[in-house]
Formats: structure tokens, C-alpha cells, sequence
């Protein structure tokens, strides 16, 4: 595996695990490049499979929003992808970064909170789908 900037093609070649599945339809020629455009971004790939993408998207300049797309192929190099992702955090200039996980989604839960972040609020029919979600943050300073 290995890292390197995001590119909007990885997005056509991503197989989104299937707790994300359904945010594929907002995949169109725009998105990718608004992804890329909004803030520092990478992209993890092992051979030609894209295992995941994941990002920040400025708010302002101490704020940012991060967001990721996980492959359902990357669970053999969840380790090393978990670690690129909290290098990619620990190195960043923003010293708030929240999430967003979907409420019923254990996983993603565990996972953001491994990375650092600490829930914050309940926020209902927040997703692009309308589903509740649970808001964290990671906070360098402060």
C-alpha cells in the first residue's frame, strides 16, 4: 500500500464499503474536484485498488471538516490506513477537525474515536440522506 494525493479518478475506481455504499450517487464529475479543491486530501492504494480516500474540508483557519471514503477491500490494510489518517490529523494546521458518523453505524464510531476525536451532539437527518448523525471533534490545542 501506499499513499498519494487524492485524484478525482480514484473515485471511479473506489468500491465503497457497504455502510457507505449509498453516497456513491453523489459521485458526479463535480464532486471529486470539489473534494480536491476544498482542502488537503490523500488517497491510500494497494496494486490498482483504491482502499480509501480521505480528507479535510476548511471552514476557516483553524476549523476544518474531514471526511472519508473506505473501501470495502481495505480491511487487510485498515491498520496502515488508520495510521495514515491519524498522521495526516496530527499534521494538520487545523487545530479543530470535526466528523460526522452516521448514528447506527458502530464501526465508524470505534474507529473516529481511535483517531482522537470526542462525540460532541446528536445532530437529526444531518447526512447527505437524511440519516442522524453523531458529531465529534479532535482538538490539537486547547
Amino acid at each position: 500500500m501506499h499513499i498519494e494525493p487524492f485524484q478525482s479518478r480514484h473515485l471511479e475506481i473506489l468500491v465503497l464499503q457497504p455502510s457507505q455504499a449509498a453516497v456513491s450517487v453523489f459521485f458526479d464529475e463535480e464532486y471529486g474536484p470539489a473534494l480536491k479543491a476544498a482542502g488537503p486530501c490523500f488517497t491510500a492504494i494497494d496494486g490498482d485498488q483504491v482502499l480509501a480516500c480521505a480528507g479535510v474540508v476548511k471552514q476557516w483557519d483553524n476549523r476544518a471538516i474531514a471526511w472519508g471514503l473506505i473501501s470495502e477491500y481495505a480491511g487487510k490494510q485498515f491498520v496502515r490506513i488508520h495510521k495514515a489518517v491519524k498522521r495526516f490529523l496530527d499534521t494538520t494546521d487545523f487545530n479543530r477537525v470535526e466528523a460526522f458518523v452516521d448514528a447506527d453505524f458502530e464501526a465508524g464510531h470505534r474507529w473516529i474515536q481511535m483517531l482522537g476525536f470526542e462525540r460532541e451532539g446528536y445532530m437529526r437527518a444531518f447526512s447527505p440522506l437524511g440519516k442522524d448523525c453523531i458529531l465529534y471533534a479532535r482538538i490539537k490545542h486547547g
